[in-house]
């Protein structure tokens, strides 16, 4: 039997697509094992949920998952009822009276292919690999356990990947039980995958393996009929969130709104491995840039980082309180003004403005504007941290400086609260704060593939990421030119700490120095890269994956053909989109919003790309033994 694919032309974004053909999947089943299925920890639970559609499309009822059993997760995320195949149903009888492995129900038929992802699912497969069950066993390692623990403690992590005594590194923070247990899982898999370049270099290095396959990352996209539908959701969240600035400023809103930039970083709250502390750093020096060149641009900058907090803070309730009160002062003189305006075009006279409004009306607006006045700055936060003098984000603010004052053209507010449409400050979930942004950043240091970023090119929000984190890289072997579509990328693996974050800040300078049409037109451009993070597109490198293992399971059955799967597309640097404006630190003349330019054509530019898309090179036959499939950046 052998296993061949055939590639069928997606009408919708030009890229290949897999479409299952010669298969057998009706004589296999694929098992997914993983401590986060219906079991929220972390991003490896948002791979397998976004990926499921896509997998049971593939292998219907011959797809089954397995994870840990909690009652509230079982009622709120799983549907009871009972399997389909029998030999299922007989073993999981087995396995509550008395324990069982399911191959002793299949017999022969059919093939069983299990994927286990981490080390918490290792033990699985180890088991399966000394009784010598007969399975296809794949791997995966979303990062590897002694790299977090390294880059958490702040070590230099990727200028020592080969020097680490990594026996002694995992002994010394009491995790080499786990570590050895990882170890051995990877080494007895029949094929061993990561989801990044970056990462399988680390893994090559923590865990004595080069990764056979990696599998990228993906997510559901959904793509609108029209162009200007994503454009259209963008404002309309931009809205919201200048309503909370509003608020939140009060009596120092002495900034346009309409030239008000929002740029956001959110994830977990790991200051030096998300990147926070470069971030902060940048914003001081891109804070001194905006005023030097006398820039009428503001930046509000909003931390989204859960940390230990109490409450909302009183200054941060109060600000939203004293927006509401002066926007209902403003619709009650509205409507008397509106209906004296009435009255007197019915009389079929010209209203005397100067008695249209009655001294009751100054009144009320004097009191309003009375209420406004703050003799504090606006909060750095909003809430009452627990650790307010060692919280690293508000010890950094501290250090630079930004307080929020009238002369920095850079605000920060730091919500330590993931984002809630019931909140009474920020009333949004994260989906539509990220597309009322205008970029997001993640100089993230330690981030095998990250989620923020792509989570902001699919929403068409350029973004900020860097050549250590998976995204990054993935997007650095995919597009040519990746700022020109608004993925900026930062060099933190061979520049020093200052040289990366001067890079950083020239990147926020220059997008600060954008048109308006010239963030449109990257905005379209950035949507416009979200095919290459669908599954539809990435799901393949899994199914390469399950091939190659079953070629090594049962190479008497199955045989590895050559397979033309691409591994990678590369959209070309933009012909006709006008040029960003330069990140040179002298003056350049700000462009205006009404200046346009002829020669750029959205449709014209998108089927371009499509034309263009080239696949750089392509994975071969399965070789002789078990040798290992190259990286081919070697990083």
């Amino acid at each position: 039997m052998r296993l061949s694919r055939s590639l069928s032309i997606s009408s919708l974004s030009g890229l290949p697509l897999w479409k299952e053909e010669s298969l057998p999947v009706q004589d296999l089943l694929l098992f997914e094992v993983s401590w986060e299925v219906t079991n929220k920890v972390g991003g490896i639970y948002t791979v397998i949920q976004t990926k499921a559609k896509i997998t049971v499309d593939e292998w219907g009822e011959n797809y089954i998952m397995m994870g840990p059993y909690y009652e509230h997760n079982f009622k709120t995320q799983v549907e009871k009822c009972e399997p389909p195949n029998q030999a299922i149903k007989a073993a999981m009888d087995s396995l509550i009276n008395n324990g069982s492995q399911l191959t002793d129900q299949l017999q022969d038929k059919p093939n069983v292919i299990a994927h286990f992802h981490e080390w918490q699912a290792g033990t699985g497969l180890l088991l399966s690999h000394f009784r010598k069950i007969p399975l296809a066993t794949i791997f995966t390692t979303h990062a590897t356990l002694l790299g977090r623990y390294l880059c958490a403690g702040n070590a230099d992590f990727y200028n020592n990947l080969d020097k680490f005594n990594i026996d002694r590194e995992a002994g010394e923070r009491q995790i080499y039980h786990r570590y050895c247990l990882e170890r051995a899982a990877v080494h007895c898999a029949h094929v061993f995958t990561t989801v990044s370049q970056i990462t399988a270099v680390e893994a090559n290095h923590m865990l004595h393996r080069q990764p056979d396959v990696v599998t990228p990352n993906g997510l559901n996209v959904r793509k609108f009929s029209a162009m200007h539908e994503f454009q259209n959701l963008h404002s309309m969240n931009k809205a919201k969130i200048q309503e909370f600035v509003r608020g939140h400023f009060y009596g120092h809103l002495d900034f346009d709104l309409e030239k008000t930039l929002f740029f956001f970083i959110a994830g977990r709250y790991e200051f030096s491995n998300k990147g926070a502390d470069l971030f902060l750093e940048s914003l001081s020096r891109l804070n001194y840039l905006l005023r030097v060149h006398k820039s009428d641009v503001t930046v509000v900058v909003f931390f989204i980082m859960p940390a230990k907090t109490n409450n909302f803070n009183v200054e941060s309730l109060k600000g939203q309180a004293v927006r509401k009160q002066l926007w209902d002062t403003a619709q009650f003189v509205k409507e008397k003004f509106g209906k004296r305006l009435y009255e007197s075009l019915l009389r079929g006279e010209i209203p005397d403005m100067s008695k249209i409004l009655d001294r009751d009306d100054f009144t009320i607006m004097k009191r309003a504007i009375y209420g406004t006045q703050r003799h504090s700055l606006p909060p750095v936060t909003t809430h009452n941290m627990l650790d307010d003098s060692t919280d690293p984000i508000l010890s950094n603010i501290r250090r630079i400086g930004l307080f929020n004052g009238r002369n920095d053209r850079v605000k920060i507010v730091f919500h330590p609260e993931f984002l809630s449409s019931t909140s009474p400050l920020l009333p949004m979930d994260y989906e539509e704060f990220v597309r009322g942004c205008h970029l997001g950043v993640f100089p993230s240091y330690y981030e095998p593939w990250g989620y923020t970023p792509g989570e902001c090119t699919v929403m068409g929000i350029p973004s900020v990421t860097t050549n250590l984190s998976g995204f990054g890289c993935f997007m650095e072997e995919h597009v040519s030119d990746p700022s020109e579509y608004g993925i900026y990328i930062v060099d933190r693996r061979f520049r020093s700490a200052d040289e990366s974050c001067n890079q950083l800040t020239q990147f926020m300078f220059s997008f600060c120095q954008q048109s308006r049409r010239q963030r449109i037109i990257q905005r379209n451009r950035t949507e416009r890269l979200s095919d290459l993070l669908d599954w539809r597109y990435l799901g393949r490198f899994y199914m390469y994956a399950r091939h190659l293992a079953l070629s090594r399971s049962f190479p008497s059955e199955f045989k590895m053909d050559h397979l033309n799967i691409t591994q990678g597309f590369r959209y070309p640097r933009p012909s006709s989109v006008p040029p960003s404006p330069s990140a040179s630190l002298h003056s350049t003349p700000h462009h205006s919003d009404e200046e346009d330019d002829d020669t750029y054509d959205e449709e014209e530019e998108a089927e371009r790309d499509r034309q263009n898309i080239k696949a750089p090179f392509t994975l071969g036959a399965e070789p002789e033994g078990k040798s290992k499939q190259p990286l081919e950046n070697g990083k």
